[in-house]
């Protein structure tokens, strides 16, 4: 068996040890009721009335956080761009990134549904959560080009704009595919939490509503088809990575 085939069959293995462990652990009620066997969850899913409910708000959510994730990674690229080609103005910039980052969001929820409104919220969060994470990669990866590449630049008085797309540009490409494996789970949980602060729609706000009402089985719905998002966004992207690295290392 080759390495690569040893691997699919280790990760497919522990899928299928955690399904059975959850299934296992719900029927034995070793958590409480607040853990209802993988099953339940899966009849509740296939009701009707409930898998239309999931599916406008897995709509909502994947939207909102699409949207962030594009918005937070081409603003964070920019900004990393902006601090090479202005190197005075970098270290400002990258203390500015880490206090937006600081920030709590508890903080930041009533200020945005004032300015940006109930259904903005969530996407704008999932830019903030997506693009201080993109921000460091892209910053990494725009200085990850070597010092003998940049000092043959350099020498044929290549201009900052030049090395930036002749040389640390294509040298970022790695890193920045990293920087947006990490930024899209990163935009899901933004958006899921921008939509506890009272958006429309979302799995956000069927979690909040969930717990609230104790209905275990559309809780863990809600939550395993917000971390179903995550998953499927991280495997496009890493596998994009792959593709790239090929050429770009």
């Amino acid at each position: 068996m080759s390495a690569v085939a040893r691997k699919r069959a280790l990760a497919a293995t522990g899928v299928v040890l955690l399904l059975v462990l959850m299934e296992a652990t719900g029927r034995l009620g070793l958590l409480g009721s607040s853990w209802p066997p993988l099953t339940d969850v899966v009849s509740y899913v296939m009701e009707p009335a409930a898998r239309d409910l999931l599916g406008r708000a897995l709509g909502a959510t994947a939207s909102a956080a699409g949207v962030g994730f594009a918005m937070g990674s081409l603003i964070a690229v920019a900004v990393a761009v902006l601090g090479v080609l202005l190197p005075a103005a970098q270290p400002g910039l990258e203390r500015l990134a880490a206090v937006v980052n600081a920030l709590p969001l508890i903080a930041l929820g009533p200020l945005l549904i004032t300015t940006v409104g109930r259904e903005g919220t969530p996407t704008v969060i999932a830019a903030l959560a997506a693009g201080f994470a993109m921000f460091v990669a892209a910053t990494s990866g725009l200085a990850a080009a070597s010092a003998a590449h940049t000092d043959v630049f350099r020498a044929l008085g290549a201009s900052r704009r030049v090395r930036l797309m002749r040389l640390q540009l294509p040298a970022a490409v790695p890193l920045l595919l990293d920087g947006l494996t990490l930024a899209a789970p990163a935009s899901v949980l933004g958006a899921v939490i921008g939509e506890w602060f009272g958006a429309p729609r979302g799995l956000g706000v069927l979690l909040v509503g969930a717990m609230q009402n104790f209905q275990i089985e559309q809780l863990w719905a809600a939550a395993l088809a917000s971390a179903l998002i995550s998953l499927a966004a991280y495997l496009v992207l890493t596998g994009l990575r792959s593709l790239a690295t090929g050429r770009f290392v």
